[in-house]
């Protein structure tokens, strides 16, 4: 893993970006719960006459399924285009796209350089305004093309929406096969889009809950390869293993805290379990709960501040929220049935969770104070949810009756665009990595 952790950071050199208001700002509001999706044309990028033309088809193919997934942007259909590009640097003629009813239009080129290296330029149109909203350049080893892929999407979606995207992103999760009475469970990590699959343990032991540090190069997860439910630490730039802390009892649910400096998890303690957090600098160990009942599945506030956390102190399994320190603690879910595996958003403002009632699992959103909860989804057992680096989008397992196998499923924030993700087979407890930069 060390190739992508280190290669992919240090080969990319972005020039400054030309930028240029349009006469018409395009803009997609991706806080609507009902949006057309924008109509947008990508054609295929532009390389050299004499040049392999793949990487610059395989680049427009991975913009055109990305933004297409957002459910923000609708990529039109290329065998509808009237003009064929054969220069970037030459403005399209516009109503050639009016007609087919573009208001967007990506035009790029990808070129091997004398030094080996893929250059990949691209320009962002705005149709019905005739000018350009922004054009950048990247170079990178021609075997990161993917991963240039999604950072065009990203600017083109930062630029359209004003939010950040999120598709040059990674996804832990935990890959299933297998028969229902004997799950083999490995953890795995691949691209957002499913993309480049990588198998981290070899399914000899169990392994559940991973969850990425900030700078997505090292991984916390409960396994139990030596018998006892431990929580461990995976580095993926070197391939090492190694188990946190010497705890006489189960250690579980661990997650990084903002700054990657801490971890908080559950320790079993006289037959319940207690909510602690570990600095991995000094490896201290500090006990943040003590209450005779289930105190589990803690997630920091973005910024550090606060924690949220399910316990069934009150009578049934209910989110609590609790200062770092450990002071404060209360309850904030008050609206019926019970509810589990809280995350914070990370623009602070949602906390995300698994609502349970009688016959489904459902995920749910709500402020950090318990007002505004509102159900995101309607399968059957939806659970586990993680959210995307810009707080609009979640991942979560979607469990199916009659032995059929868990699924990783996205859904945006408005609960609107819910949708199958890509993996090798049946998956699980899936974690977002930061955007990577």
């Amino acid at each position: 893993m060390r190739n992508w952790c280190v290669g992919v950071l240090a080969a990319f050199a972005m020039l400054v970006a030309t930028i240029m208001p349009a006469a018409a700002q395009l803009h997609v509001d991706v806080t609507q719960g009902n949006v057309q999706p924008m109509p947008i044309a990508i054609p295929d990028f532009v390389a050299p006459t004499t040049a392999d033309t793949t990487p610059a088809i395989n680049i427009a193919a991975v913009v055109r399924a990305d933004l297409g997934r957002s459910g923000l942007f609708r990529p039109l259909d290329p065998k509808s285009f009237i003009q064929k590009i054969s220069n970037i640097n030459i403005p399209p003629q516009f109503s050639n796209w009016q007609v087919i009813k573009a208001q967007a239009l990506v035009t790029g080129e990808a070129a091997m350089q004398p030094d080996g290296r893929l250059r990949v330029d691209f320009r962002l149109w705005d149709v019905y305004g005739g000018s350009q909203m922004l054009g950048l350049q990247y170079f990178t080893t021609p075997e990161n093309w993917r991963r240039v892929a999604h950072m065009i999407s990203d600017a083109i979606y930062k630029r359209i929406t004003g939010e950040e995207g999120y598709f040059n992103t990674r996804i832990v999760f935990i890959s299933e096969s297998g028969p229902p009475t004997h799950r083999i469970k490995r953890l795995a990590v691949m691209d957002e889009d499913g993309a480049n699959p990588v198998f981290l343990t070899n399914g000899s032991y169990l392994v559940l809950t991973p969850r990425f540090n900030p700078t997505a190069q090292m991984i916390a997860y409960m396994s139990y390869i030596s018998g006892k439910p431990r929580v461990y630490l995976f580095d993926l730039e070197t391939g090492r293993q190694q188990i946190l802390g010497n705890f006489p009892n189960m250690t579980f649910s661990p997650r990084f805290s903002p700054d990657g400096n801490k971890i908080i998890m559950s320790l079993e303690k006289h037959g319940n379990s207690e909510i602690y957090v570990m600095d991995l600098r000094t490896r201290a160990v500090t006990q943040l709960t003590d209450n005779p009942s289930i105190n589990t599945s803690p997630c920091y506030s973005p910024d550090g501040k606060q924690i949220t956390f399910e316990s069934d102190r009150g009578g049934s399994q209910q989110i609590y929220v609790m200062n770092a320190d450990g002071s404060n603690q209360h309850r904030i879910s008050f609206f019926g049935g019970r509810a589990g595996t809280p995350v914070w958003s990370p623009r602070g403002d949602l906390i995300a969770f698994t609502k349970i009632e009688p016959g489904s699992f459902r995920i749910a959103v709500m402020h950090p104070d318990g007002s505004g909860e509102r159900v995101i989804t309607d399968g059957w057992q939806d659970e586990d949810p993680t959210w995307a680096p810009n707080g609009q989008v979640l991942m979560f397992t979607r469990s199916y009756p009659n032995g059929r196998g868990d699924e990783i499923w996205s859904v945006d924030v408005t609960g609107r665009n819910e949708q199958r993700v890509n993996t090798p087979g049946l998956a699980s407890d899936p974690a977002w990595s930061p955007l990577i930069q």
